[in-house]
């Protein structure tokens, strides 16, 4: 009988302490705009991805030796501005599929992964 005493002595105090150890979770308040910004910066890499995943600028993309999903990665890794700046350009370039939009894409690709230091295409030339 004491020992079973002494089992749920060592079982309370046990769970005691375990309880000491737990943190309290911390939680931060955003605003409205940061959210919104983050939504638009998921809504604005989904749109450039959907871009790099045509047919045609995969090609002319692994014509220069990049990796589309490398691409892909570095367009996640810009920042708000540059991400924004990427998504006017592509819009601002004519519908259709033509070969020039598609060699200002591949172009603006290029630059950036060079500005990054992924790649040095532009020291070869």
């Amino acid at each position: 009988m004491r020992t079973r005493h002494r089992w749920f002595a060592a079982l309370v105090g046990v769970a005691f302490l375990s309880l000491s150890i737990q943190r309290a979770a911390l939680a931060g308040v955003i605003d409205t705009e940061e959210y919104l910004n983050a939504l638009d910066r998921q809504a604005t890499i989904e749109h450039i991805d959907s871009v790099l995943a045509r047919d045609e600028v995969r090609a002319a993309l692994e014509q220069h030796g990049v990796d589309p999903a490398q691409a892909s990665e570095r367009v996640a890794a810009l920042n708000d501005h540059e991400l924004h700046a990427l998504a006017t350009d592509l819009d601002n370039l004519p519908a259709g599929g033509s070969i020039l939009a598609v060699a200002g894409i591949v172009f603006i690709v290029l630059l950036i992964l060079e500005l990054v230091g992924v790649i040095d295409i532009f020291k070869k030339i």
